[in-house]
């Protein structure tokens, strides 16, 4: 999953280290082996969703997260 945004700890000031949890939607070719043996190809991502974003840091969360657009973010 390409992200769009980074973000930044009103808290502390972390710009680099965010705990991420995310649920996503996707589909995928299973190609198994006759040993049963699985690959998994041409995975699509058809739905994801940010659930929660915790600082490394200092561990803040919810609003005191902020969004920021990746061109914004230099």
């Amino acid at each position: 999953m390409t992200h769009r945004v980074r973000y930044r700890c009103s808290a502390c000031g972390n710009l680099t280290r965010f705990d991420v949890v995310t649920s996503q939607r996707t589909r995928a070719f299973h190609h198994f082996s006759v040993g049963g043996d699985l690959e998994i190809e041409e995975e699509e991502v058809l739905d994801a969703r940010v659930e929660a974003v915790t600082c490394r840091w200092c561990g803040a969360s919810g609003e005191t997260i902020e969004v920021i657009p990746r061109e914004q973010a230099g």
